[in-house]
């Protein structure tokens, strides 16, 4: 199923995505999910990030040829690190430019939604602790991050985190290492093609090593890494993740103040 969160006439919920309606669910989708029996039709509604992650996990280096474009090696462990809950936008929301940087670039990446509470969750059970996938873009202030040794402004800025549309269900792992493909356009033209099945590192290692070091919890969301094909963006373009089975994330580059 399609889990979108919305906001209609000042109410903010979650519905299962059914043709053109939102089926409102009761309370939050963590858990078993109750439908309400109200629905809403998609057009009345606007569409927030699917989740408010208490933190996000993003992965660098993860597809060999994006490595590559960019002058590394393929690191020996996985490279982690984060985004705040600030970064995070929605579906149509604004990225703002940010004003430190004269290079801002889109990365077209497959996220992971965690659906429960987990740590030092080994390989073979991975899947336990997902919720679903929803298309995701790790903005990157890319003179920033060659310039300082952190990339905590690089890649933690506000607006950084397109999340959405919604958060879907029925992928499985094997799907994913099998390949599904991931795509970003700039104002309609493609920029990246992608696959899956690229990744130098599957999703239930990621999540082994990233539990070792810390509590997931519901909510919260794992970037996998992006293709090759990263590039600038410029105050005015529209950029668009879509990912094979789950939906398009489109959003559109404004500058600051």
């Amino acid at each position: 199923m399609r889990i979108a969160r919305f906001s209609i006439d000042g109410t903010v919920g979650f519905g299962v995505l059914e043709g053109d309606q939102l089926d409102v669910i009761k309370g939050h989708p963590f858990g078993e999910i109750e439908r309400s029996g109200t629905k809403i039709p998609l057009a009345q509604a606007r569409l927030l990030p699917p989740v408010l992650p208490n933190k996000v996990i993003a992965v660098g280096r993860n597809y060999a040829e994006h490595a590559a474009e960019l002058g590394n090696e393929v690191p020996d462990a996985p490279i982690t690190f984060f985004k705040p809950s600030t970064s995070v936008i929605g579906p149509q929301d604004q990225i703002t430019y940010p004003s430190f940087s004269q290079d801002l670039q889109y990365e077209a990446e497959l996220a992971v939604v965690i659906g429960r509470m987990c740590r030092e969750v080994p390989i073979e059970r991975a899947a336990d602790v997902i919720l679903g996938y929803a298309c995701a873009n790790d903005l990157t202030a890319r003179d920033v991050q060659q310039r300082e040794k952190q990339w905590a402004r690089a890649k933690g800025f506000d607006s950084s985190c397109p999340l959405g549309p919604w958060v879907e269900t029925d992928i499985s792992l094997d799907d994913i290492a099998a390949g599904i493909g991931i795509q970003c356009t700039v104002n309609g033209e493609q920029r990246q093609l992608g696959s899956t099945s690229d990744m130098v590192r599957g999703i239930p290692a990621l999540i082994a090593h990233i539990t070792e070091a810390m509590t997931l919890l519901p909510g919260d969301v794992i970037l996998t890494g992006t293709p090759a094909g990263v590039g600038p963006l410029n105050a005015g373009d529209e950029v668009a993740v879509t990912i094979e089975r789950i939906g398009t994330l489109t959003n559109k580059v404004i500058k600051r103040g």
